[in-house]
């Protein structure tokens, strides 16, 4: 009678993703702008700036998600944090909420322009 053995390997490797911790909006290549993994940012045209408010809320924000503040943001320049409907708090550029779009698979894509009433950001 042959008896198998069984061998079990075990590889466990570490990679390291080149991102912020914090979720800051910066301008990207072409001054668009962009969140900390290079992600393109949008504002919504029924959001009225310096509200302090979003009008993407619900059903809304879980296809356009708001680029939330990172304990320990601080606002400066032309940059401003607002706070939503569910208290979370949540970048602004000029007084406009930012959001990313749930359809943007990787840096640099900026499929949401196609939707009405979104618009990415240049400097």
């Amino acid at each position: 009678m042959k008896r198998g053995w069984m061998i079990v390997l075990s590889v466990s490797c570490s990679i390291s993703v080149g991102h912020a911790t914090a979720a800051e909006p910066v301008f990207g290549k072409e001054g668009l702008l962009v969140d900390a993994r290079g992600m393109t940012l949008y504002t919504y045209d029924p959001d009225i700036a310096g509200s302090g408010r979003s009008s993407c809320n619900g059903p809304c924000a879980a296809v356009w998600p708001p680029l939330k503040v990172e304990p320990g943001d601080k606002p400066q320049s032309d940059f401003s944090i607002v706070t939503r409907d569910d208290g979370v708090r949540q970048w602004a550029y000029k007084g406009k909420a930012l959001y990313l779009w749930g359809r943007d698979t990787k840096p640099g894509d900026a499929t949401g322009v196609a939707v009405e009433k979104w618009k990415t950001v240049k400097r």
